[in-house]
């Protein structure tokens, strides 16, 4: 049976954190995402002015950056993720690195920061979780070449990714284990600390590389709970095997799987890369058949908690209350250990703060970072919210409907 106080229209408890000022700013602000053309245009003249020096910086720092930025420092975040706390929900603190063609030294020092905000984060009450891209520890180009050699084998994974290794040169392989070792490290303090390691989903064409170095993270550390969690993008047509397969690994190797369930993030750059290439399209041929993908590895996942922890990370409302309705259904408690639920910092409020009142565990992924580095993710949000269908209107919906609440309640 549903959690009878479970209802996504329920306005009072998704914007209660915003006062009447942040209300009428988080409006002002979809009001114009709500307009494609403006969206485009800003976003490239933005782009092209923080190239070109111009001061357009504080623009950003008044509207977008607090709408979905936690802060530029760590301790930046402390107060926002104070402030959710006061409401059940947690943070998924998000240090947005992804170098890839940088130095190994920067890796290393991505690597460094990584480990701080593990540190961090076990000091925190309200941080169960961070989140790290393996592009910040490792050099794009070898895990490509990684990639094509897997691709280039028959048989099982892992035995593919073994017979990869092999094709590396010896300096590549040094590489190669300077990364495994990385990660190695970052987990290792996890467990330690007793923090979750969400490993973000890549580009197709490097993503097998990920997957094995994070199984074999997990094989190694999530004994008993769940440490390391992979991310599985079900946008793409083979994810829901692929997330099948990983529950049967894990219970063959004895190991809890972690997994965080995403739609994708990477829509128009593979289309675009397998129409110039000339090969199929690993994306779903529409959104429904990406709707009924992600809603089965749900329910693959819900069937075998003693095998799994699941994050589901979705702004889909029907996609949320599934789930909800499979863990009443189960006789399961809304809190199970193993059920997690995440949408993005400034967006699906009336999801996040909703679920909390219904006593699920559900948490805001919150990025941080210089300013410099976080624009790129700005823009990207603003990107989204004009593209995905509905989104937009669904959010001005809602905070017209808080903002005459309140009216008609004084």
């Amino acid at each position: 049976m549903l959690s009878p106080s479970l209802s996504f229209e329920n306005t009072e408890n998704a914007f209660a954190y915003k006062d009447d000022g942040a209300l009428r700013r988080a409006h002002l602000l979809f009001q114009a995402m709500s307009h494609p053309l403006l969206v485009s245009w800003g976003t490239r003249l933005t782009s092209w002015a923080m190239k070109a020096g111009l001061p357009i910086g504080q623009l950003l720092r008044s509207t977008l950056f607090p709408q979905f930025v936690g802060g530029e420092t760590l301790e930046a975040t402390a107060p926002v993720a104070a402030m959710l706390g006061e409401h059940g929900v947690q943070v998924i603190l998000d240090y947005g690195v992804e170098g890839g063609a940088g130095t190994e030294e920067a890796r290393e020092q991505a690597c460094a920061e990584f480990l701080r905000v593990v540190d961090y984060a076990a000091t925190q009450p309200n941080i169960p979780f961070i989140s790290i891209k393996v592009t910040g520890i490792a050099r794009f180009t070898l895990l490509e070449k990684l990639d094509r050699s897997v691709e280039a084998h028959a048989g099982p994974l892992m035995k593919r990714y073994e017979q990869a290794l092999e094709s590396l040169t010896q300096e590549e392989q040094f590489e190669w284990q300077q990364v495994h070792e990385r990660l190695g490290r970052i987990c290792a303090r996890a467990a330690e600390k007793g923090v979750g390691v969400l490993v973000d989903a890549e580009e197709t064409w490097i993503q097998d590389p990920v997957d094995m170095l994070t199984l074999l993270m997990m094989d190694r550390y999530n004994k008993g709970r769940a440490v390391v969690f992979n991310t599985a993008q079900l946008y793409r047509h083979d994810r829901l095997a692929f997330v099948v397969d990983s529950l049967e690994s894990a219970a063959q190797r004895g190991f809890l799987l972690g997994v965080k369930l995403v739609r994708g993030a990477y829509m128009e750059k593979e289309r675009a890369r397998a129409l110039q290439r000339g090969y199929p399209s690993p994306i779903q041929q529409d959104k429904s058949t990406t709707d009924r993908d992600f809603n089965e590895a749900v329910q693959s996942c819900l069937s075998q908690l003693e095998h799994a922890s699941v994050i589901i990370a979705t702004h889909n409302e029907q996609s949320n209350l599934l789930a909800v309705e499979q863990l009443a259904a189960k006789g399961w408690s809304m809190d199970h250990p193993h059920v997690h639920f995440s949408q993005l910092y400034g967006m699906s409020d009336h999801i996040t703060f909703n679920l909390a009142k219904a006593g699920c565990r559900v948490s805001k992924y919150l990025p941080f970072g210089p300013f410099d580095d976080v624009v790129p993710y700005l823009l990207r949000r603003a990107q989204e919210n004009t593209s995905v269908a509905g989104q937009t209107g669904r959010e001005l919906l809602l905070l017209q409907k808080e903002m005459a609440r309140r009216r008609s309640a004084r």
